[in-house]
């Protein structure tokens, strides 16, 4: 479904020429959902903008479904860190927003948004305005006003991590029923081990900057998925301290200035 070829990034700034990503070969098969992990600045954000088309290549390919990505697309949504609702815009109308944007048949989608909100626990909740929802709320109406449009693909970008930890956990099992349901293809972006055991099929670590892919690891746990007791928290732990080794490795030999963004 996606394909990265020889993907690299390099910005020219002020202070000079910053390599972000360096060389990222990467398949991603169709339903499949894979997360990126990495510590901040190894490029993890540049690289999710690279496959939504909001950013352009500095050298390979990347394409969707064979097409290759020039441009944003009508069937990839992009879930962001915060919510970015528009707030004078109801819940329901910041959900229909993407409908407008494409130009879509509003009737035909209503009853859409009422069954994604529904779903997302926002029954009652369709005329109230943003700024009366918590954060968790509003992280909820923006992953509704992503699935509205049935993309084929979703990238999100550390959608949780503004979120304290329970409703962090209480939406990533949201996610995963979503993804289990829908089945579309996830790349999500995140630098929470314990996220990416949750949520992912497979778990992509880049290397500091430039970023480059360090290991994938296979994260072959039954779902639905939980930190909490379960039949499989030794299968958690396991994956977990696997890659928290292999984050920590790298971090040995340099001392101040490895992180940077």
């Amino acid at each position: 479904m996606i394909r990265l070829s020889g993907v690299s990034r390099t910005f020219e700034g002020r202070s000079g020429r910053v390599e972000a990503l360096r060389g990222i070969n990467l398949d991603v098969a169709e339903g499949e959902f894979v997360a990126v992990l990495g510590r901040s600045g190894c490029g993890k954000s540049t690289l999710l903008r690279l496959i939504a088309g909001l950013l352009p290549l500095s050298a390979g390919e990347i394409t969707v479904a064979g097409t290759p990505i020039t441009r944003p697309r009508q069937d990839i949504a992009m879930l962001f860190q915060k919510p970015a609702l528009l707030p004078w815009r109801t819940v329901l109308d910041n959900v229909l927003l993407p409908v407008e944007i494409f130009g879509w048949s509003r009737a035909k989608h209503r009853e859409r948004a009422q069954q994604l909100l529904d779903v997302a626990g926002l029954a009652g909740f369709e005329k109230r305005l943003p700024h009366e929802l918590s954060g968790g709320m509003q992280q909820r109406v923006s992953l509704c006003r992503s699935l509205i449009g049935e993309p084929r693909v979703m990238l999100m970008d550390e959608p949780f991590s503004a979120l304290d930890a329970l409703t962090r956990e209480e939406l990533s099992g949201e996610l995963q029923r979503v993804h289990m349901e829908n089945k579309p293809t996830i790349v999500f972006v995140t630098h929470s081990i314990d996220e990416a055991v949750l949520l992912a099929d497979r778990v992509v670590v880049l290397s500091p900057r430039p970023g480059r892919i360090r290991k994938v690891v296979d994260v072959a746990i039954p779902r639905p998925r939980t930190l909490g007791r379960n039949a499989h928290l030794a299968d958690v732990a396991q994956v977990s301290a696997d890659l928290h080794e292999l984050l920590m490795e790298r971090e040995q030999p340099a001392t101040a200035g490895a992180e940077g963004h």
